[in-house]
């Protein structure tokens, strides 16, 4: 039995075994592979050649087979935007509100209010209505007091009627608040918003005309160097302005400044 199986070990060995050495065909391949590039360097040797056809020819083969050197760039044309309508205040603008800055004098001279309200026309289109800090706030507190109630309601029957808009801003010296634990930009700006509310609990004023800001100490009117440049530092401002309105057109969209209470 021994003996039966070992030839037929031996077919199944010759069976699995494969020729050493590559194909017939393959080896006349290479060779007609190899006559064929040196057919093709010797033609181009002996060719006269343009260089801007080959310059031509290579640059189509690269972008044949994708080889480029470098990545090619994309170019984007941004759009330019028009820019917006500026503002401009015929003369009979400009007039008027040179005439609301006078009766503003006339009304706050004929209320004995003079003295604690200081009228500025700040350009053509801007009216500045200051009033001190202590006329309106104790020192360091944000909410107003019963005592500046008068005076805040005057202020509103006299702006009542103007067609200009309002904004309330509020400043303070350089020094920082130590009753208070919140800073000088902060107190600034919820004065600004007190000053707002009050106008809106009393219906005094419409409130789409109104918004609020606080500078803190940013914007002194003079330096602060010492107490009295400081107290006149200490101020709300009633900035009255007439609506800005294109020549031809109104403006599309406004940005919403209100200070929600």
């Amino acid at each position: 039995m021994a003996e039966e199986q070992a030839p037929q070990e031996q077919k199944k060995e010759k069976k699995k075994s494969c020729p050493a050495g590559a194909p017939m065909w393959m080896v006349t391949y290479s060779d007609m592979v190899t006559l064929l590039l040196t057919f093709f360097v010797l033609l181009l040797s002996m060719a006269s050649m343009d260089p801007v056809r080959f310059t031509q020819a290579s640059n189509s083969l690269q972008d044949a087979f994708g080889m480029h050197k470098q990545p090619s760039q994309l170019e984007f044309t941004l759009p330019i935007l028009p820019s917006p309508p500026q503002t401009k205040f015929t003369p009979v603008q400009q007039e008027m509100t040179t005439k609301i800055h006078e009766r503003l004098k006339a009304q706050l001279e004929m209320k004995n209010m003079n003295d604690d309200v200081d009228v500025v026309q700040k350009d053509s289109d801007t009216i500045i209505l200051r009033v001190n800090e202590s006329l309106l706030f104790k020192p360091g507190q944000s909410q107003v007091p019963p005592t500046a109630y008068p005076l805040l309601r005057n202020i509103a029957d006299i702006i009542r009627p103007l067609p200009m808009k309002l904004l309330v801003e509020g400043h303070t010296d350089d020094v920082k608040v130590s009753q208070n634990p919140i800073g000088n930009w902060d107190l600034s700006m919820a004065r600004a918003v007190s000053v707002m509310r009050f106008f809106k609990q009393g219906d005094l004023l419409d409130m789409e005309r109104i918004s609020a800001i606080g500078f803190g100490p940013d914007q002194p009117l003079v330096p602060n160097r010492d107490e009295a440049s400081r107290a006149k530092n200490r101020r709300v401002d009633f900035v009255l302005r007439l609506d800005r309105l294109p020549d031809d057109t109104k403006q599309g969209s406004t940005r919403n400044t209100h200070v929600p209470l």
